[in-house]
């Protein structure tokens, strides 16, 4: 297979992996490349993770240990564990080389605002001073309930200056959704908009917050923004959107009264031990109440700052975009480049709106040295017609990441055919789970089409088969797992009993002292690896599992077919593949087009992958984070309540998926 895409030796010299590789091997000439490198930072990890303080400029106090290991299982090991710091010190220092602008937040409808890096601490400062005259106090839970604008991330950084725990969701949640969350966690502190705009259209939020409050005992304070009204300096007065709602909502206070008795106070950091919560996420809640997965400061900035620095290649100056949104786990890595001295570009809203190429309008108009986008979104704008080659200046793009879910091959070619011919691509995966990436991009090494091109450093991932055997051979499929310690382990979920038994019944108990990451994978003759799907959604049809995302890799070439969703039906004492497909708008699922896709699964994939039964679908759900929920419509084709509706964009579609007649014989 020839690649897509090879750094030149200019390119591979240039860049902060290669840099730092020359350090390590200044001292072990057997580090000849990034796979040498990869290959020593799992065997010497104390080594690897005290170079990555130092090569990170990381804020704080060590301490004399760098690496407990503990009783030798992934569970147990610490890194720097008498160390302490604080992840905003960090997050807002002083960086040689960081431009101007330390945010810039950009809405759908065109609005900019920019906030220079003393501009982003007086900030921080006043808020922080803001919550701290509120009585917050160190391991209280400050919560935002926002969209992807510029007080999420000040709220964050001023939580933990003062070392508070920082939690987010998304402003698109429902009030079932946030308190299944919150209700959990027993925030002090809510902040929250007074709504979002998405799709051209506004969405107010201020009866959910009344909602949300009277629901949360734990709330002693509300501060509400008011997006919905902003502009170009900032949210609007109190008066103008929010003032009148403010009584219906517990503890209520606008964002800029609650700031201004507070304007101008000093920043100041409390430094903390690094295994201190910084912040908790949520697993997507599509097999039960949402996972309160609670993340250490020193862990997540540690790895944040080698995916960003060594894989992502962004130094100082550079700007970054991810599009996300503060419900998903990429909020929290976009807001690390902060620590790396880049500019973290938001963009709020949705991606298709005012066109498919707003995106890249931004990246023009920015000069984006990264931009980050899911598998969805690249297979969206490539099927939309989209090609920035021809429409756009991306000269300062660099490099492009995706992730959320496995990208096919056609879209990899189509971001070096449509996009940009010398951009290194890096497909990347990990999870909230440990709020980054166990395999993801290199710059040094070639891209090939469909393929992750290896493990992140400082990660032991393997493939194991079911019974625990390492897989190496290329080809073989098993499950993603990690077998030594690494520092983004989370301190376990909120709210687990002393032993911690939901935390290592999640991810321990398959395979004893190793994680096992819930990804079906395998690796490629190249060193890469492929990611199949979710191992928890994969087909076990007449006894052979296959993972998900292969069937969609075929049906998605399939003229008419925009998306599908398969599941395992149980069948007569076995299982069975169904496949739900979401055609353009006019087609029909016929016999003819029914064969099409049998026979194109049955020559590009296997027999194996042929499905039993297909069925027509107008919509497919989806979690908030825009993954598809394969579980939720198993859970109906299966006759089994659905795990938790609320974690899902659009339960309502599931309807459709009940009482099928093709599912009856």
């Amino acid at each position: 297979m020839q690649p897509l895409w090879s750094p030149t030796a200019q390119r591979v010299a240039s860049t902060r992996i290669d840099e730092f590789r020359r350090s390590v091997a200044a001292d072990r000439p057997d580090v000849v490349d990034s796979v040498a490198l990869h290959g020593w930072s799992v065997q010497d990890p104390q080594e690897f993770w005290q170079r990555m303080w130092s090569y990170g400029q990381v804020i704080g106090d060590p301490g004399p240990v760098v690496f407990d290991s503990g009783d030798g299982s992934v569970r147990q090991g610490r890194f720097f564990p008498q160390s302490s710091l604080s992840y905003a010190e960090n997050a807002l220092a002083h960086r040689d080389g960081a431009g101007d602008e330390a945010l810039v937040a950009i809405t759908e409808h065109g609005e900019r605002r920019a906030y220079t890096w003393q501009q982003l601490r007086e900030q921080v400062a006043a808020l922080a001073a803001a919550l701290t005259a509120d009585g917050v106090q160190p391991g209280d839970r400050v919560a935002a309930y926002m969209p992807h604008v510029a007080e999420t991330i000040i709220t964050f950084l001023a939580a933990n200056a003062i070392g508070a725990t920082f939690t987010s969701t998304s402003s698109d949640f429902g009030i079932d959704g946030v308190v299944d969350r919150f209700g959990q966690t027993q925030p002090t502190v809510l902040v929250a908009a007074d709504g979002y705009r998405y799709g051209g259209k506004e969405f107010s939020c201020l009866d959910r917050i009344a909602a949300i409050t009277a629901q949360l005992p734990s709330l002693q304070r509300t501060v509400v923004v008011s997006v919905l009204a902003d502009g170009a300096d900032g949210p609007a007065a109190p008066d103008v959107a929010v003032a009148p709602a403010l009584d219906a909502i517990a503890g209520g206070v606008h964002w800029a009264d609650y700031l201004a008795p507070h304007l101008g106070a000093s920043l100041h950091f409390q430094r903390l031990p690094g295994d201190h919560p910084v912040y908790i996420l949520y697993s997507s809640g599509t097999t039960g109440k949402p996972k309160c997965i609670t993340h250490r400061a020193l862990g997540v900035l540690l790895m944040h700052l080698k995916e960003h620095q060594l894989h992502c290649d962004i130094r100082a100056g550079d700007r970054v975009l991810y599009f996300t949104t503060c419900g998903w786990m990429m909020w929290n890595w976009l807001v690390s480049v902060l620590a790396s001295g880049a500019t973290a570009v938001l963009f709020d809203g949705s991606p298709a709106h005012p066109s498919p190429a707003v995106l890249f309008d931004i990246a023009e108009r920015e000069r984006l040295t990264l931009l980050g986008v899911s598998a969805k979104y690249i297979d969206s704008v490539h099927k939309a017609g989209v090609r920035p080659i021809d429409s756009h200046d991306l000269s300062a793009l660099r490099t492009v990441c995706s992730t959320g879910s496995p990208l096919s091959e056609e879209s990899f070619r189509w971001v070096y055919e449509a996009m940009k011919p010398d951009v290194h691509l890096a497909s990347i995966s990990g999870g909230t789970d440990l709020c980054g990436c166990f395999v993801g991009g290199d710059p040094t090494r070639p891209v090939y089409a469909g393929e992750i091109q290896g493990p992140a450093l400082g990660m032991a991932v393997e493939v194991y088969s079911v019974d625990g055997a390492a897989v190496v051979e290329p080809g073989v499929k098993g499950e993603l797992v990690c077998t030594a310690p690494f520092p983004s382990v989370p301190l376990g979920f909120w709210g687990d009993d002393s032993a911690g038994s939901k935390f290592h019944a999640a991810y321990f108990d398959r395979f004893p002292g190793v994680w096992a990451h819930g990804d079906f994978a395998s690796w490629t003759p190249r060193g890469g690896m492929i990611i199949h799907g979710r191992s928890d959604a994969t087909l076990n049809a007449g006894g052979v599992r296959i993972g998900t995302a292969e069937i969609y890799a075929q049906v998605e070439h399939i003229p008419g077919v925009v998306e599908a969703v398969a599941v395992g039906q149980e069948w007569d004492d076995d299982t069975r593949i169904v496949l739900f497909v979401r055609l353009v708008e006019g087609v029909r699922l016929t016999d003819a087009l029914q064969a099409q896709i049998r026979s194109r699964l049955r020559a590009h994939a296997s027999p194996r992958h042929v499905p039993a039964r297909i069925a027509q679908v107008t919509d497919v759900p989806r979690t908030r984070s825009n993954k598809i929920s394969e579980l939720a419509v198993a859970d109906v084709v299966n006759g089994r309540e659905v795990r938790n509706t609320e974690a899902l964009a659009n339960p309502e579609c599931l309807q459709q998926y009940r009482a099928r007649p093709e599912l009856a014989v």
